[in-house]
């Protein structure tokens, strides 16, 4: 009994295992003026950080709106409160502009006062509520990375920003600044900009978006008002706290070691909230290339209206079993307001022999790619079927035909719409324009088309991305009989505008009257650029890169909006077989 009584107090002395540390507690700071354009997917993303809600406090205040910025945030900060540690909500209803701003994305002297006194205020709250971190994070930056506070914490510096992307070079850090405090263009910004060189480094600017360690002892003398008693620089909240920064001795750092999050190109000042919303309604598309991004859950947003830019149709090629790209360009048009015709592609994979012998195609006999010597493949069959039969589909006047790998351009839809418009009022007699191709003929300028801006006539061109067709144009098409002498759509088209380099192949075609122009500068492009000459003659709607991963999207299930019909054209008409085959895959 003794021996037995030894062993279990011995047995109680082994150490038991510590329990996990609490994460950090991490306050974040929202500053919002006319963002109901952008808090829905703002909110969205701090909505699925990747860090316990209850170890987050948020601190947001807005002022000087001229749209339902107050309203929204508000709605947003009820459904969510509970959540979180502790919300402090500080709303400004009026006035709705400054006195000495030109318009609401003028930052006149008396905006920046109240900005930097407004940080100022999140940066003492969150000192006071003993957070360990503090995260500014501007109401247009979208931080597409759930694991970001995380990750920047790992980092281990006082104040340390995620390099966001935009479209263009911009991004929320410098590489140099002037002795006067302004941005300094240095050669090592653009490497780190375009991920050439990864990691962490000192800069000696970080704005927008930055997470600053509170924990630290150098921050107690840093503040963003009033300015520090030796600044001399320019009276701006980014250029005050970068100084500041320096005279309490703390090093900004910028990471790219991920992909964090995205952020517009800063506006004029002479710039509207309607241009704003439309640039920021490019981050989006931008941001759903690689990220599931949507509109926060606890936050109503009414859908944005839905139109067709003019046309008849707007026809999107997808294949079903790519349900990745499927979904990211429903979400686009959505974001994009753009009432879309679903098309299922005719799925290279399941054509056979018989297929295509039902359907009399056979290949060019001269045609090789030039890039592989390769004759045409079962994927550039289908890719092509898919077009024709899009084509058979313009009943009226003209459509636009999308492939489902497209990269929207800033100001889509107005430039699209504002062209059209120009197109009718000069009358101009066209069948085909390019919105989106490879330009290939690089030697000699292409010609402008008088009366219409930004119109050329097209010249030798890959790519069939996305492009307005008229009813004119889709006849000449389908008279050409392509099926027994078949080619790349892509290398079709030209032929059928007399601007293609192989006589060989214009010759199996008469008459090569289409009438083709293309949008320049282009308003599309491929979201996935080709990674050798040997894929640089896609077509998207058949996978030419079917062996390539999928996106971040995954396969999974989704429905169809209401604002996209679905048109099924992997049935053949019985003109054109002589049976009703199906090529699409079963899924």
């Amino acid at each position: 009994t003794c021996t037995m009584a030894l062993v279990a107090h011995v047995q109680d002395l082994n150490p038991v295992p510590e329990s996990s540390l609490l994460k950090p507690k991490v306050m974040i700071a929202i500053l919002a003026r006319n963002s109901a354009h952008s808090l829905p997917y703002y909110m969205g993303c701090i909505d699925r950080l990747d860090y316990p809600k209850d170890r987050i406090a948020i601190w947001a205040a807005t002022d000087h709106n001229v749209d339902n910025t107050t309203a929204m945030l508000r709605e947003w900060l009820r459904n969510r409160q509970s959540r979180y540690h502790y919300v402090e909500w500080r709303p400004m209803e009026e006035p709705r502009s400054y006195m000495d701003e030109w318009g609401p994305k003028h930052w006149a002297p008396s905006r920046f006062n109240h900005v930097m006194k407004l940080r100022q205020a999140a940066l003492k709250a969150a000192r006071e509520r003993w957070a360990d971190y503090i995260l500014f994070v501007d109401s247009d930056n979208l931080l597409t990375n759930p694991r970001v506070l995380d990750l920047m914490m790992a980092e281990n510096f006082t104040l340390v920003a995620p390099m966001l992307d935009s479209r263009s070079l911009y991004s929320n850090f410098w590489c140099g600044i002037t002795p006067q405090g302004y941005y300094k263009r240095t050669p090592d910004y653009q490497p780190i900009r375009e991920w050439k060189r990864l990691g962490c480094f000192s800069v000696p600017m970080v704005h927008s978006t930055f997470l600053l360690d509170l924990r630290r002892s150098a921050t107690l003398d840093m503040a963003f008002h009033p300015p520090h008693p030796d600044y001399s620089w320019a009276f701006d909240d980014i250029m005050v706290f970068a100084f500041s920064a320096r005279q309490a001795g703390v090093q900004m750092y910028v990471c790219n070691r991920e992909h964090y999050g995205f952020l517009p190109v800063p506006l004029k000042a002479q710039q509207s909230v309607e241009e704003e919303e439309e640039s920021f309604t490019h981050t989006i598309t931008e941001a759903m290339i690689d990220h599931n991004i949507k509109p926060s859950e606890f936050l109503f947003t009414p859908p944005k209206p839905q139109d067709k830019m003019g046309f008849d149709e707007i026809f999107l090629i997808n294949l079903k079993r790519r349900l990745d790209r499927r979904e990211r360009m429903l979400n686009t048009m959505a974001a994009l307001g753009l009432e879309a015709t679903l098309a299922d592609a005719v799925d290279g994979k399941a054509l056979n022999t018989s297929h295509l012998q039902a359907l009399g195609i056979e290949m060019m006999p001269v045609y090789k790619d030039p890039y592989s010597g390769r004759v045409l493949t079962r994927g550039e069959i289908g890719c092509f079927l898919s077009h024709h039969f899009t084509w058979k589909q313009v009943r009226n006047t003209h459509v636009l035909v999308l492939e489902d790998d497209v990269r929207f351009e800033p100001r889509f839809k107005r430039r699209l719409q504002t062209i059209m418009e120009d197109v009718g009022k000069a009358q101009l007699n066209w069948d085909l324009i390019y919105v989106g191709r490879k330009r290939m003929q690089v030697a000699q300028p292409e010609v402008s088309v008088e009366g219409v801006d930004n119109l050329v006539e097209a010249d030798y061109s890959y790519w069939t991305l996305g492009y307005a067709l008229s009813q004119q144009g889709a006849k000449k098409l389908l008279a050409a009989q392509p099926f027994g002498k078949m080619l790349p759509v892509d290398e079709f088209l030209p032929v059928m505008f007399n601007k293609h380099p192989n006589a060989a192949y214009m010759s199996h075609f008469d008459p090569r009257d289409l009438r083709a122009f293309s949008v320049e500068p282009l308003s599309l492009d491929v979201f996935r650029k080709p990674e050798n000459h040997s894929v640089q003659k896609k077509c998207a709607c058949v996978g030419l890169w079917l062996k390539r991963s999928a996106t971040a999207f995954g396969n999974q299930k989704h429905g169809t909006p209401n604002n996209l019909k679905t048109l099924t054209i992997n049935k053949l008409a019985v003109s054109e077989c002589a049976a009703n085959l199906m090529f699409m895959a079963s899924e």
